[in-house]
Parts: structure tokens; C-alpha cells; sequence
């Protein structure tokens, strides 16, 4: 049997074609379907863009001289061309958003519109985080330029069934016009370095694509295409894009600033799984369960706890943490968030104003004991005030510092449920459930860390 790689592809090179199944849209005009009018009054938005550039080969040899501590050889300069797409935002400035690994240490940009007409771009600004970049064109020396720029759509009400069109410049073929629908929302995990919250389409966009336009049909921006999940770089109708909201946020901060300067929440947090959604009593496992909350942080001064459940942000729901961590990535430092929790079935409000980041941001958390497989390599003691058991000491490379506990800490709970001594955790731990929600006190701080 032929096996088939399926892999995710940032859309920015072209060596090979795929056969593709496209989608047709029911649009009507003068009483024939026809998606032509809608794509004469877009497409002059969306631009190719070309980059070529000098960066030293980044062979696998880099790790091996680093490893040694050797001084690595100087290595030839490599000359490298690519491809890809950009959507003209704001014309009066000469403002187009792409991609940043279309752009990534390029020396040279050139933007090809619709017309024809090549021009030079510089960059603005530009986040890898997010795999966002800000191009600037200047047509001030020739007035026979016009630009055209494309309105953005509000993202937060996209549907999944919503109709969908992709623009961009596959292979380098040119401008190409493929259409779909809206296959999910919230889409992460998929291995990309970028704050994930992606909208996925089955409009067919391939290698080039990236940067280029996913638009409505009403004409308006939803996302940029930046990603496909297929084999050897072809699309198979599974492809991601950046949402327009996003989108527009981080626009603001790279027009300001020629960054992202990103706010800071100050929580650790997950997807709330169905055994968390039993063990907490909640109705739903949509929503970003918070594990804990930094001393100090935006979210402590907000009044967030440990074991609250963000539901939405703005409000606006949210479905997983990834989401909340997307939606406050793409705000800066100063800016407020209404946060809608769930606390032991009620429901609040908290607004919480961001903070800049700290120069050393906390590092991750290590864990627990013998009378569970998690716990073993911590010593425990019983508090002297019979308020929970504390960990004396955690062995190096043990289950317990793997998990994340440390020495100092204070068991307090299991499961929402109080723990004393070390007879009470014993108890608990005598037929334990699969999964195990240590309540946690570490300093002034209390958490939860999950055992499984």
C-alpha cells in the first residue's frame, strides 16, 4: 500500500502541483451565478510579492560546532528567491499586510499589483510570533499608481458553513482566484510557532498562497492564508488564515511601535478535558481552565484564581486557552480585558489591564511523591498546623519534579476536596481517578496541578 505524508506547509515556496477538487459558490448577479463581480472589486487589493536575499546556510552542522563549542566556518553565503502574496490594507499609506515567513530576511521586496506595475516595499514591521509583517509601497513619484485597499470583516462572527475566497499567487502561476466555505474556527495545535486561533477553509490554496487573501462574499477581509495541512506542500482542502481581528490589533501596534509589544495576563492555564469538566462540576468544555495565577500579575489585581474557567473575553466566548492566549497576545501592555469565569457554577466579570512583560518570565513549574506513580521523588511531611501536607524535598529527574511540584509547596485538595495530612491524601490516593487536580500552595500563591 502507497503511503501518503501529510505534513503543514507555511505557503511561501513552489516546486510541485497537486490536483486539487475546487468548490463552487452560489453568488448571483443579473440573475446568473457568478462569483465575477465580487472578485473584479477585491482582487486589485491582493498583490504578489517577490523577495530575494543572501543568508548564510543554516546546515544541520550548527547544532554539532555549537555542541563542541568550536568556532563554526564561515559558510558561503546562499542566494535565495520566494514567493508569495499580500493584501493591500490602507492605499492612502501604502500599507500591505503578508506574512513574516514571506518576508523573513529578505534584502530585497518587490510587490507586483493586479496592473502589472512593480513596486518597492519596506518593512514596517513585523512579528514572528504571530507571522505577521507590515509592507510599505511609495506611489507618491508616480500618480498614475493607484492602490486599492480591502475592508476588514469582523472575524469574531464568522460561522463555520460561511462561504469563503481565497486569492493569492500559487506556484508563482499569478493571481488565482479558489472558493469554499469555512471548515472550523479556533483551530491551534498545529505545531506552528505563531499564537494559534486559526479559521480553517477547504478553499484550495497551495504553495505561494501565504499572505494572500481569504475574503466573503461581501467582499470583506476575514483572514490572511498562511498554512495547509497536505502532502509534499499540496493542497487536499484543509487550509488555515489568520483572522481579520487579530489581524487588525496587530496592525495598530506595528504602525505604532514597528512591534508587537504584548500584554501580559499572568496566568498558567489548559483545555478543559472531560475528566476536568466532571471533576469541576462544569456544564461545558468550552472555556480556558486557569491552573494558576502569577503574584502580581494583571489577572491577580483582576481577582482571578486558580481553578476559575474564562469563558470570554470582551464579551466575546471563547473555546480553549489557546484562544485566550491568542486574543491576549494581539493586545498590548495598558489595555483592558473584561473577562467573563465560571467559579464554583457561578458566573463573574473581572477586567483586567495587561502588563508589559518581565525580563525573566517565570520559568515552568516542576512536581510530586510514593503514594502515587506522579508523586514519586517528593518527601512529605504533615503541616504543623494540620492545614495540608508539605513537601520537604523533590529528587532530581523524578516523576514528582517532571510533573511540576516543588520543594516548599503545600498540598491543600485533591479534586475540590480538602486534604489535611497525610492520611487524608493517603485516602484519596487509595483508588485514585485518572486523573488527579492537586490544589497547591506555593507561597502566597494557590494552583492546581494536574496528575495523570
Amino acid at each position: 500500500m502507497k503511503k501518503t505524508l501529510t505534513h503543514l506547509v507555511l505557503l511561501l515556496s513552489v516546486l510541485s502541483f497537486q490536483q486539487t477538487a475546487s468548490a463552487a459558490l452560489p453568488f448571483f448577479s443579473d440573475d446568473k451565478p457568478t462569483l465575477a463581480p465580487l472578485i473584479e472589486k477585491v482582487s486589485p487589493a491582493v498583490v504578489n510579492i517577490s523577495v530575494s536575499g543572501n543568508q548564510h546556510d543554516q546546515s544541520s552542522m550548527d547544532d554539532l560546532f555549537e555542541f563542541f563549542k568550536q568556532q563554526r566556518p564561515d559558510l558561503p553565503e546562499q542566494n535565495f528567491v520566494g514567493l508569495g502574496s499580500g493584501v493591500i490594507i490602507d492605499a492612502k499609506n501604502g500599507y500591505i499586510i503578508t506574512n513574516h515567513h514571506v518576508i523573513d530576511n529578505a534584502d530585497e521586496i518587490k510587490v507586483e499589483l493586479k496592473s502589472g506595475k512593480i513596486l518597492n516595499a519596506t518593512i514596517i514591521g513585523q512579528d514572528k510570533q504571530s507571522d505577521i509583517a507590515l509592507l510599505k509601497v511609495d506611489t507618491s513619484s508616480n500618480k498614475k499608481v493607484k492602490l486599492t485597499e480591502i475592508d476588514f470583516a469582523d472575524s469574531d462572527k464568522l460561522r463555520v458553513g460561511d462561504f469563503a475566497i481565497a486569492i493569492g499567487n500559487p506556484f508563482g502561476l499569478g493571481q488565482t482566484v479558489t472558493s469554499g466555505i469555512v471548515s472550523a474556527l479556533g483551530r491551534s495545535g498545529l505545531n506552528l510557532e505563531n499564537l494559534e486561533n486559526f479559521i480553517q477553509t477547504d478553499a484550495a490554496i497551495n504553495s505561494g498562497n501565504s499572505g494572500g487573501a481569504l475574503v466573503n462574499l461581501e467582499g470583506q477581509l476575514i483572514g490572511i492564508n498562511t498554512a495547509i495541512l497536505g502532502p509534499n506542500g499540496g493542497s487536499i482542502g484543509i487550509g488555515f488564515a489568520i483572522p481579520a481581528n487579530m489581524i487588525k490589533n496587530l496592525v495598530e501596534q506595528l504602525i505604532e511601535h514597528g512591534e508587537v509589544r504584548r500584554g501580559v495576563l499572568g496566568v498558567r492555564g489548559g483545555e478543559i478535558t472531560p475528566e476536568l469538566a466532571t471533576n469541576f462540576d462544569l456544564d461545558s468544555q468550552h472555556g480556558a481552565f486557569v491552573y494558576q495565577v502569577n503574584t502580581g500579575s494583571a489577572a491577580e489585581e483582576a481577582g482571578i484564581k486558580a481553578g476559575d474557567v474564562i469563558v470570554a473575553v470582551n464579551n466575546k466566548k471563547i473555546k480553549s486557552f489557546a484562544e485566550l492566549r491568542a486574543k491576549v497576545g494581539t493586545l498590548g501592555s495598558g489595555k483592558k480585558m473584561k473577562l467573563t469565569i465560571i467559579r464554583d457554577g457561578k458566573q463573574l466579570t473581572r477586567t483586567a489591564v495587561l502588563k508589559a512583560p518581565k525580563q525573566n518570565a517565570q520559568k515552568k513549574l516542576p512536581q510530586t511523591t510514593t503514594l502515587h506513580p506522579a508523586l514519586s521523588g517528593a518527601e512529605l511531611t504533615n503541616t504543623p498546623n494540620n492545614k495540608g501536607v508539605n513537601i520537604t524535598h523533590i529528587k532530581a529527574n523524578s516523576m514528582a519534579e517532571r510533573y511540576g511540584l516543588q520543594r516548599a509547596d503545600i498540598i491543600i485538595g485533591i479534586n475540590k476536596t480538602d486534604i489535611k495530612n497525610l492520611d487524608e491524601l493517603q485516602k484519596k490516593l487509595t483508588s485514585p481517578p485518572s486523573m488527579i487536580a492537586l490544589n497547591i500552595k506555593r507561597g502566597d500563591q494557590t494552583l492546581y496541578l494536574i496528575l495523570e
